[in-house]
């Protein structure tokens, strides 16, 4: 299916939820007086439909970012909030449903006052339905409570990376790790820069980013690059691409001058900035006359997402150094390809799930529906002798907030087991 014709019988579906939410609605406050009830019907559906027209105008116009963001953080708010609604209204509907039978079956000669006639208002009607309202209040105020307070609210995660080849010369050494900075969503200098030295004060030894520079075009990062090339190691920092950053969201998968112009310009960015942009390759760290191999792979994702990575080339030459630390955006292609064929991967970095930006997250417990689509989607995983740590992210994309799952600054402890 087209995505015009997706996008209509989405549209169709969506504007039948809103109209059993407003009937439902307006069967609990019957009291309104007439004004009253037509200028809710205005309200009520002139927001439906202009957003609505605005879902279609941000995916078939060229609107600007921004207001793309705005649109698409309204519309998600509002089928949110009508989707936790949306069980209380059934319950009712459904318990109506049974006392409707049952009454048919009774065949009651007349109703009493402690039976109410068919059809009549029930109590516990107004009841679920107020508290159906009020849950769904819920996800309006975390998520935009996650707006205020959630997008900029850096942590840093502390690991211990156990690596038992490590050469005794990085024994302790210190790495960081950021990932998808999605320049292009960004609305606050200032606190982009807090992160940035929140990183830069952890002293790590030497850095990675594992992708994801950009939403779409290298020029989103033109207000935030003197940011970001204050970004430093004394062992450097290491760079490789995610899927964004090649353009093919904006100027589709197929090659064209405009498009290559921009990859070229992404790349230039990582360069401009002193980062060591690692396509399909790797370079020898060495420490004290010891060395570890730092290999970095174009984007390689499962599904949809575009697979330009080349591991037969990244680990080339590499066979006598006994550590080796991959950058590879996607978590996918660990289990995909680096478990199968590349069992001399000692380390894979990633990041691209953002955690989904929403859910649970503390020592012992994290949770987030993004883990129904990725089985590697936040922290360190470890099969056999081969590791992962998935970074769920620096910026956002799409909603600009973050509930549960902050953005993250990974430093990390290389120890030998």
């Amino acid at each position: 299916m087209g995505r015009l014709p997706s996008l209509l019988l989405i549209t169709v579906l969506m504007l039948a939820l809103d109209y059993y939410c407003y009937k439902a609605i307006l069967s609990v406050f019957k009291k309104w007086k007439p004004a009253t009830r037509k200028r809710f019907a205005l309200i009520w559906w002139s927001y439906t439909l202009l957003l609505t027209l605005g879902v279609f105008c941000g995916i078939f116009m060229n609107l600007f970012l921004s207001i793309r963001a705005i649109i698409l953080v309204a519309y998600f708010l509002t089928v949110a909030c009508k989707i936790v609604l949306i069980p209380f209204l059934v319950v009712d509907d459904l318990r109506r449903l049974v006392v409707l039978l049952v009454r048919k079956i009774k065949k009651p000669i007349e109703p009493t006052p402690a039976t109410p006639a068919v059809g009549e208002p029930i109590s516990r009607s107004s009841f679920l339905v107020k508290a159906g309202l009020v849950v769904a209040a819920v996800p309006l105020t975390s998520l935009s409570w996650g707006i205020v307070s959630g997008a900029y609210d850096y942590k840093i995660k502390r690991v211990k990376l156990l690596l038992p080849n490590l050469p005794k010369a990085f024994d302790g050494i210190k790495m960081g790790q950021i990932s998808d900075i999605h320049s292009g969503s960004f609305y606050n200098h200032k606190a982009v820069k807090g992160g940035v030295e929140m990183l830069l004060g952890e002293k790590p030894d030497f850095i990675f980013f594992t992708g994801d520079l950009v939403n779409d075009m290298a020029t989103e990062m033109r207000d935030y690059q003197d940011i970001f090339s204050k970004v430093h190691a004394p062992l450097g920092v290491y760079s490789s691409l995610g899927n964004h950053d090649y353009g093919d969201y904006h100027f589709g998968r197929g090659p064209s001058a405009a498009k290559a112009k921009n990859l070229k310009d992404v790349i230039e960015t990582h360069k401009v900035m002193g980062w060591d942009l690692l396509m399909n390759e790797h370079r020898r760290l060495k420490v004290d006359g010891e060395e570890i191999g730092i290999l970095g792979i174009e984007n390689w994702g499962m599904g949809r997402f575009p697979k330009y990575g080349r591991m037969d080339l990244a680990v080339k030459d590499t066979d006598d150094l006994p550590v080796k630390l991959l950058l590879s955006h996607d978590p996918s292609h660990w289990r995909a390809e680096v478990l199968e064929k590349y069992p001399q991967i000692d380390a894979m970095f990633s990041g691209h799930t953002h955690g989904m930006q929403f859910g649970v997250r503390t020592k012992e417990f994290q949770w987030s529906p993004i883990q129904y689509i990725y089985k590697e989607w936040a922290g360190l995983y470890q099969e056999k002798n081969q590791q992962l740590y998935v970074n769920v992210g620096y910026g956002f994309l799409g909603y600009p907030g973050r509930v549960g799952i902050l953005p993250e600054i990974t430093i990390f402890e290389l120890k030998r087991a």
